[in-house]
């Protein structure tokens, strides 16, 4: 795939929400992405930009929204430190001393 196909590909997959709710061409989108790859990076703007017309009319864009899947739980926040260990999920080190 050209690489001019494959970002026109990609803007329109960003731009979905914007195309079921009816709203293309209304607000003006600037996303930065940092990390993972293509596809998921647009999978995160999807879903911000899905999360930000919930937020500016939520009874109108919302059930528009969630009946074609763009509203999803988001995943990608940091886990919290649990109680008695080092990290999220990593276990005290053991030691036969």
């Amino acid at each position: 795939m050209a690489k001019n196909a494959q970002s026109d590909v990609q803007r329109v997959l960003a731009a979905s929400p914007f195309a079921s709710t009816e709203t293309a061409g209304q607000y003006d989108v600037e996303a930065q992405v940092v990390g993972g790859g293509y596809s998921s990076q647009i999978g995160a703007i999807r879903h911000g930009v899905a999360r930000a017309l919930a937020t500016v009319d939520d009874k109108k864009h919302r059930p528009t929204l969630k009946a074609g899947g763009y509203l999803t739980r988001d995943d990608r926040m940091v886990e919290r430190k649990k109680y008695g260990k080092h990290k999220a999920r990593k276990r005290p080190q053991f030691s036969k001393r």
